[in-house]
């Protein structure tokens, strides 16, 4: 199962890029062709010399031959350019889809892919796909055509030199096929060796500050290596298959070619009276045949220069559609934003009736018919042991993650895939773990939110006491995932943003652990901050910190058996 967004649109875009895929390769197979004509204005002139014509005998075939030349230029810059640039649109594309697919999916969703396995898909691995359809796809067709054409120009005049061409061309793509099938093998797994080591690495970057504290680094920079050297005997396995391609090809196309040249050669001196239809060729139709006979090959000769490059690609190409393979999808995956109006000025209640969840590949229901009210204004906090689902329900209440069964409810209004983008505009998510974007303090608070201003930002940072840490100042930058602040910090900053997101009327605050791993002191000054947001707002904290718990108007234990209210 896929996802797809305005199928429409890509169908047609896809059908665009195809038809101007075609026109390039046809354009360049045109150039290929051109050089038979070339080939027979050479042989002609030759043969006028040969007869004493002089110069009178080359003039006409030289200036056709340059403007053959010209055109054949021409066809072949304009099929390039065509084709390059169709694939790029095409890349682009499948891009733009798997990027849709990977945010459709879940933050639940445990099988989908790592960030830094992604990142390398799309970034990296991505890019073969360009020589795929730029070289090997035009290679292919003119493969198909141009030597084809030759054997019906070389045939009438010479049926031995035929049926040289004829034996040595299927031997080709039969040895290529079956190295292909290998070549194809190892980039796949070349690939998949590349996308675990960019994936290691950025996870191992995330917590380098926890692999210092636990005296990790040498282990970490052992398995780092390791992973390095295999992905570098990966691609040496690749580029042996692709030499080995190339070395088939130009083993055949040598010995076709001799071939030619000895048979045309002794024929021309008397030595072989047979092969041409009983009449004795002349030396402007034996130069011809010459002329051809490479141009008979090179076009294979393209293609196993291409052939890696289509082991690659197709490889590539496998790894973008695994990245567009559907998981656990949000709600509202594949529809669009509606008109909806669910803002009433005040804080919303919450009601939750007959709740069926379990996450996916799981045995055990995590809520089997579960009930939860939360008036409108209340603060509750939700306990349980790790695993007991705290976080799982703030994710069903955000529309992160689908119910199997059962109803949510905001404010009186369902929550559904028509209208969780709605709803979720009145959210305000604040987690233990925020993540910070390589960029400003300013812009890791607005988060790009129009009509946020500097002024807007600054009370923001004031109202978390972030204003006196000189980390935390407008203009600083700041590290992706942090870098720069301490874990009470981060958190501060994720409260910064939720004020800034609370000047935009969002009124249902979801926090889940805002003072884990926080000290005494820090924990005190989140917790008084949260507060004082939450003023008017309805607030669902998950939470084990009974010294926050304390402080909401009510605790919902959960557990195995039943919800108890404290």
């Amino acid at each position: 199962m896929k996802t797809t967004m305005h199928p429409g649109s890509d169908s047609s875009h896809r059908l665009r890029s195809d038809q101007g895929s075609a026109v390039g390769a046809a354009l360049q197979t045109l150039a290929s062709l051109l050089w038979l004509p070339q080939a027979g204005l050479l042989a002609y002139a030759v043969q006028g010399l040969a007869d004493g014509g002089g110069l009178a005998a080359i003039k006409i075939p030289a200036l056709l031959l340059v403007l053959l030349g010209l055109l054949r230029a021409a066809c072949d810059a304009a099929g390039s350019r065509r084709a390059f640039k169709t694939a790029r649109a095409r890349l682009s594309m499948l891009r733009a889809q798997v990027a849709t697919a990977l945010a459709a999916r879940s933050p639940l969703d445990v099988d989908r892919p790592a960030s830094g396995l992604a990142a390398s898909v799309m970034a990296e691995q991505a890019e073969a796909v360009i020589p795929y359809l730029t070289r090997y796809r035009p290679a292919r067709l003119r493969s198909t055509i141009v030597p084809i054409v030759i054997l019906i120009a070389v045939f009438p005049l010479s049926w031995i030199a035929a049926l040289v061409l004829l034996v040595a061309a299927p031997l080709i793509p039969i040895f290529m096929a079956l190295v292909g099938w290998r070549a194809k093998a190892a980039s796949e797994v070349q690939m998949v060796e590349m996308g675990d080591m960019n994936a290691f690495l950025l996870d191992r970057l995330r917590g380098l500050a926890t692999l210092r504290t636990l005296g990790a680094i040498d282990m970490t920079a052992q398995r780092l290596r390791d992973a390095a050297q295999a992905l570098r005997l990966r691609t040496m396995a690749v580029l042996r298959i692709a030499f080995l391609s190339s070395a088939i090809l130009e083993l055949f196309a040598a010995l076709g070619v001799a071939m030619i040249a000895v048979y045309v050669g002794f024929h021309l001196l008397g030595q072989i009276e047979f092969g041409a239809w009983g009449n004795r060729l002349s030396l402007g139709q034996g130069l011809f045949i010459l002329l051809l006979a490479p141009a008979f090959f090179e076009p294979l000769r393209d293609l196993s220069a291409a052939w890696h490059d289509r082991a690659a690609g197709e490889a590539a190409l496998d790894a973008l559609d695994r990245l567009s393979d559907t998981g656990l999808l949000l709600p509202d995956a594949g529809d669009g934003a509606n008109a909806l109006s669910s803002h009433t000025g005040v804080a919303p209640s919450v009601e939750i009736s007959n709740l069926l969840f379990s996450h996916v590949g799981a045995a055990d229901l995590v809520f089997d018919n579960y009930f939860l009210h939360v008036a409108a204004g209340e603060h509750i906090a939700i306990v349980a042991p790790s695993g007991g689902g705290k976080s799982t329900l703030l994710s069903l209440i955000a529309g992160l993650v689908p119910a199997q069964g059962g109803e949510i409810k905001i404010d009186g209004v369902p929550l559904s895939a028509n209208t969780v983008i709605t709803l979720r505009s009145r959210m305000t998510w604040i987690g233990q773990k925020p993540h910070i974007f390589a960029g400003s303090v300013r812009a890791n608070v607005s988060l790009g939110r129009a009509g946020v201003d500097a002024e807007d930002v600054a009370d923001a940072l004031q109202f978390a006491a972030l204003d006196t840490v000189p980390q935390a100042q407008l203009g600083v930058a700041l590290g992706e995932g942090g870098g720069g602040l301490s874990g009470g910090e981060a958190v501060r900053l994720a409260l910064a943003r939720a004020m800034v997101a609370g000047c935009a009327n969002a009124d249902l605050l979801l926090v889940d652990e805002p003072t884990a791993h926080l000290d005494t002191v820090t924990a005190k000054e989140v917790s008084d901050a949260l507060l004082q947001l939450a003023q008017g707002k309805t607030m669902i904290v998950a939470t084990h910190d009974p010294v926050l718990a304390a402080r909401m108007h009510r605790v919902i234990v959960l557990n195995a058996d039943a919800e108890v209210e404290a």
